[in-house]
């Protein structure tokens, strides 16, 4: 369900004039490289933004995680404009797919 409905997301964002990202509540979603969080049911990154503290990353990326019922982990946390914080999403605590 969660899947289809993201899919279904994803092809609008794609037919919109504003091709490749769509905003699901606060978080800006991108299909490619770009603003906001770019990611898949396995993990990705969120652009850094002075605006967000350390403790804003983590819940955004267990948010995006838990629309396929997973646990998120941090990858990457480079605080320095132009990087990204990456994630992935995992089943179990250390197994990532």
């Amino acid at each position: 369900m969660i899947r289809r409905t993201l899919s279904i997301l994803v092809a609008l964002a794609l037919l919109s004039p504003c091709a490749g990202s769509i905003a699901l509540g606060d978080i800006l979603v991108t299909v490619g490289p770009g603003r906001g969080l770019t990611g898949n049911d396995t993990g990705g990154i969120i652009q850094y933004s002075p605006a967000l503290d350390r403790l804003a990353y983590r819940q955004m990326a267990a948010e995006w995680c838990a629309r396929w019922d997973r646990l998120s982990h941090i990858t990457s946390m480079h605080l320095r404009y132009g990087d990204y914080v990456s994630f992935v999403c995992i089943d179990r605590p250390w197994m990532i797919h």
